[in-house]
């Protein structure tokens, strides 16, 4: 049950940072990080790793686009 939520919160993190990539726009990134950190905890207390490795790769992909557009990190 914690992994779907975990997945489910991913998916959102997700399409939030899909949206931060448009230029203007990459704030958005600083409220993908907390979520997908929710998502990666709860990720972390159930048994299976793909609700883990979504939230980690979302994580990432917000940091890079954080990097790139001068935001801190």
């Amino acid at each position: 049950m914690l992994n779907v939520l975990s997945l489910l919160i991913g998916i959102v993190a997700g399409l939030i940072a899909a949206f931060g990539i448009i230029p203007f726009v990459g704030w958005a990134n600083w409220f993908v990080i907390p979520i997908a950190g929710l998502g990666l905890v709860l990720g972390l207390i159930s048994r299976r790793k793909e609700g883990q490795i979504l939230n980690v790769v979302v994580i990432a992909i917000a940091l890079v686009r954080l990097s790139l557009g001068g935001g801190f990190i």
